[in-house]
């Protein structure tokens, strides 16, 4: 990305990327899980019937043996379309955003390619991400309730409206857009970044990079990116959970979940979502890279 001269078509970027994204979704969604019931156990008071974990793997056993191996699952309807519609998003306002801010030579350098990504992430955050997100929070939260009350993805979006109102699903709309516009920020500089110097490294120029080489360069930004805005995906989980009410605004969730758990909860999910993030980078990025190189492909032949 660091180094393409031509201008990205808007229409192979948006299919590209929602392939990417939906692929990317399912596979790594476990990781999801876990990091979501980490997070919404950070706050401190446990409900009726909810089960402390000592960590990921305590998380997954716990989940398995009370709830069977689906429950794992729960909310991959919601977070895998998402994920799609949001990397479809994500991947066409960045390029199209890129195309407008390369110099003379046709490249971008990081601090552009660092705008380009901020306002990818907070577009998709708007129109994709605070929906989808929130949605997958509270089937999570649900699920493991004493008395769950959620059917499913369908039904449980429209009791969500029915008992909320829109702002129901679009709850934590302010830290869901501050770290989705840091998380591509990071994201999408510290690739760029990575892949321009795997370029050199690799030294074929007029050659597409490898796919062990786009995945490289993906795993390590998505490292990058995890420890950079964890405390907001933090913030943006509780804010999203069934007992977000209790929380006035986003500084208010974050200053009770650090009086009640310390500095270092905003951190809490970590292991889960680096996992999540180093799979996840390669993985999108190398499936973005050769669907949308094959597409282009296509449409020149």
């Amino acid at each position: 990305m660091a180094t393409d001269k031509k201008s990205k078509d808007p229409i192979l970027s948006i299919l590209a990327g929602t392939f990417a994204g939906g692929i990317e979704g399912v596979v790594t969604y476990p990781t999801e899980y876990v990091k979501t019931r980490l997070q919404l156990q950070a706050g401190g008071k446990l409900g009726p019937g909810e089960v402390r974990f000592k960590g990921p793997i305590d998380c997954l056993v716990k989940t398995y043996q009370s709830k069977g191996i689906g429950a794992i699952y729960t909310g991959v309807s919601a977070l895998a379309i998402g994920n799609a519609a949001k990397a479809g998003v994500r991947f066409l306002t960045y390029d199209q955003i890129a195309n407008q801010l390369k110099d003379e030579n046709g490249k971008l350098t990081g601090i552009r390619s660092l705008l380009a990504g901020l306002g990818a992430g907070m577009t998709e955050a708007v129109l994709v991400v605070t929906p989808s997100e929130t949605i997958k929070t509270k089937l999570i939260h649900d699920k493991n309730s004493q008395t769950p009350k959620y059917k499913g993805l369908v039904h449980g979006t429209r009791l969500i409206i029915k008992e909320e109102g829109l702002q129901g699903i679009y709850r934590g709309v302010g830290p869901v857009m501050a770290r989705q516009g840091a998380n591509s920020a990071v994201r999408f500089s510290c690739y760029s970044s990575f892949r321009e110097l795997l370029e050199k490294w690799h030294n074929k120029p007029g050659q597409p990079l490898p796919s062990t080489h786009t995945f490289l360069a993906g795993a390590m930004a998505g490292i990058v990116t995890v420890y950079t805005t964890m405390p907001l995906d933090v913030v943006k989980t509780r804010m999203q959970g069934l007992d977000a009410k209790i929380y006035k605004h986003s500084l208010d969730c974050l200053i009770k979940v650090v009086k009640q758990n310390g500095i270092f909860s905003l951190w809490k999910g970590t292991t889960p979502r680096l996992t999540r993030l180093i799979f996840s980078g390669g993985i999108v990025f190398t499936i973005y890279e050769k669907v949308y190189n094959g597409l282009n492909t296509l449409k020149s032949a």
